[in-house]
C-alpha cells in the first residue's frame, strides 16, 4: 500500500490512519498530540531560530536541522491546539532521520492522504500542509 515517494514511517502512520474507521481517527491524532517531542535544549534557549507556520491558526513553530544529510525535525505547538500538536507531531516523528532527499520527496498532499479531510476542517489540513512545506524548504536551503 506504501507509495514509493512516501517514507516509510511516514506511510506507516498514514496507514495506521486508514486502517482505523473513520470515527476512531481522530482520537489517534489526539494520540499524537500527547506523544509531541520536547524539542532540544538549543532550540528551547534560542526561540528566534524556528519559523512560525502562519498557514496555523495556533502559534506553531518549526526547526529543521540537517546533519550529514540526516534531517531533525522541531516543532513547538500549543497544549491548548491538539490537532495543531497532532499534526506536529506526525511530521516530527515521521521526518526526523530521514535524508533530505527522502523529505524532499514527501508528496505535497500528504495531509490529504491520512483520512482526517472529514474528521478536521480544511484549514487544519491546509495548516499540516503548511508545516511540510516549510520543512522541505528548510531542508532545501540548508543541504
Amino acid at each position: 500500500m506504501s507509495s514509493p515517494q512516501v517514507p516509510d514511517a511516514l506511510a506507516e502512520i498514514r496507514d495506521d490512519f486508514l486502517e482505523l474507521p473513520e470515527a476512531e481517527r481522530l482520537q489517534l491524532l489526539l494520540e499524537f498530540s500527547q506523544e509531541l517531542p520536547v524539542v532540544s535544549d538549543e532550540v528551547a534557549a534560542h526561540p528566534e531560530m524556528a519559523e512560525r507556520v502562519a498557514e496555523c491558526q495556533s502559534p506553531v513553530y518549526i526547526y529543521v536541522e540537517v546533519d550529514d544529510d540526516i534531517v531533525t525535525m522541531h516543532a513547538t505547538a500549543p497544549p491548548e491546539a491538539p490537532t495543531t500538536r497532532g499534526f506536529a507531531s506526525i511530521l516530527v516523528q515521521g521526518i526526523t532521520g530521514l535524508t533530505a532527499d527522502q523529505v524532499l520527496s514527501i508528496p505535497d498532499d500528504y495531509p490529504q492522504s491520512i483520512g482526517l479531510t472529514r474528521a478536521v476542517s480544511p484549514l487544519r489540513i491546509g495548516g499540516m500542509t503548511g508545516m511540510l512545506m516549510r520543512v522541505k524548504r528548510q531542508v532545501s536551503h540548508k543541504r
